[in-house]
């Protein structure tokens, strides 16, 4: 059996305790490292599951899955990731390279990102999910609700010269951070004025930023986009929120979170039970 293992929001005791009996009683055991990140070591995790783990980077998993499923066809290995399998990076290439293989596979679901998000005080009903690769793409801006973006996360990325010359020298982890999407939000903003197009969003636009979401240093702001370029949440993982119809309990929770007491003050109510920025 392929066990595709949920480890929750990062901590070490956020696994759950079936995700942890399937870890005690797999024979291999595969941490994937390069679709988010821990706030603890590996070190860490396998004093806490009391087995070792095995590093499974994009090269391997994209390049090298067949090792991941060598044998699991006549015992059990687990393939463990943060947050939830099937959450913001689905794995569904190597669940289909299983199924095709007549390997049998269980899912064991964990938190994410998706629904720990709720922490800020919006209805996690009203949220959509937008790009994943920075806030540049400007289908971002299509404002049909709340909007999640995903802060881009670069592991183990090449540049273009070692890639063409095949080697394998890798450039240093980066992580978007939430005034860096901010920033480049507030550009698309300037450019569409410039080109006189319409706007989805503008400077006074009402967003939150989260970071570390479920970690005990875990940051939440509220404010202005132009408020938000310049906020410093630390460490990763960011994430931002791009709000759309807020209901006067939401507006009241991020009140919570505000940066500077005008923050808010660009909302304006489109009925007796709807604010907008």
């Amino acid at each position: 059996m392929l066990y595709l293992v949920g480890l929750g929001l990062g901590g070490v005791k956020d696994i759950t305790v079936k995700g942890l009996e399937v870890i005690k009683k797999c024979s291999r055991v595969y941490l994937e490292a390069y679709t988010s990140i821990l706030t603890v070591g590996k070190q860490a995790l396998e004093e806490y599951y009391g087995r070792e783990l095995i590093l499974a980077d994009r090269e391997m998993v994209e390049q090298d899955a067949d090792e991941i499923l060598r044998g699991a066809d006549v015992t059990d290995v687990a393939f463990l990731v943060v947050g939830d399998p099937f959450g913001a990076t689905t794995h569904s290439d190597l669940v289909l390279r299983a199924v095709n293989a007549g390997i049998k596979y269980q899912v064991i679901h964990n938190a994410s990102i998706m629904n720990a998000i709720g922490c800020c005080g919006l209805q996690e009903a009203g949220l959509s999910q937008g790009p994943s690769k920075g806030a540049r793409n400007e289908m971002c801006l299509l404002k049909l609700s709340h909007l999640l973006c995903f802060s881009d996360i670069k592991v183990k990325e090449q540049s273009m010269e070692n890639l063409l010359r095949g080697r394998k020298i890798y450039e240093p982890p980066r992580y978007m951070s939430v005034n860096q999407a901010a920033e480049q939000l507030l550009e698309i903003v300037r450019n569409r004025r410039e080109r006189e197009e319409e706007l989805a969003i503008s400077e006074d636009t009402v967003c939150v930023g989260l970071a570390r979401v479920g970690a005990d240093d875990q940051a939440i702001v509220a404010g202005k986009l132009q408020q938000l370029a310049c906020c410093d949440l630390g460490g990763p993982l960011h994430s931002l929120i791009i709000t759309g119809h807020l209901h006067p309990l939401e507006v009241d929770m991020l009140r919570l979170f505000a940066t500077q007491p005008d923050s808010l003050q660009s909302l304006r109510t489109t009925d007796s039970s709807t604010y907008t920025s």
